[in-house]
């Protein structure tokens, strides 16, 4: 009789199932929030955008509610700007120390003998 659920199998081997060595699986989470944070952080973008376009559209031509529209057009991309900006410095600070902060290695102690 088979299972009710069906067959459950292991995952692949690869570096999002195992940690590797000792404290790499921490940075690999730290890593993956800041990237999920980018991610979050890129739709609500696109959101903000979709918004004050449908708030300049509705404006009427009234100056402040077309003012509030292109105050949150200009903070929405200011916005992306700065999460761009991160992963770019991250990127040059990665290529000019060696050190890849957005995806890290961690070396520990060998496990042969």
């Amino acid at each position: 009789m088979s299972s009710l659920f069906g067959n459950i199998t292991a995952p692949l081997n690869n570096q999002y199932f195992t940690a590797g060595t000792g404290g790499e699986g921490l940075f690999l989470f730290i890593s993956n929030l800041f990237k999920l944070a980018a991610v979050v952080g890129g739709l609500y973008l696109i959101v903000q955008l979709i918004l004050a376009g449908f708030q300049y559209i509705s404006a009427n031509g009234d100056i402040k509610k077309t003012e509030m529209a292109w105050n949150q057009i200009w903070q929405s991309l200011l916005g992306l700007v700065i999460i761009a900006g991160a992963f770019i410095l991250a990127g040059i600070i990665g290529r000019l120390t060696g050190i890849n902060i957005l995806t890290p290695t961690i070396y520990g102690p060998s496990t042969s003998n």
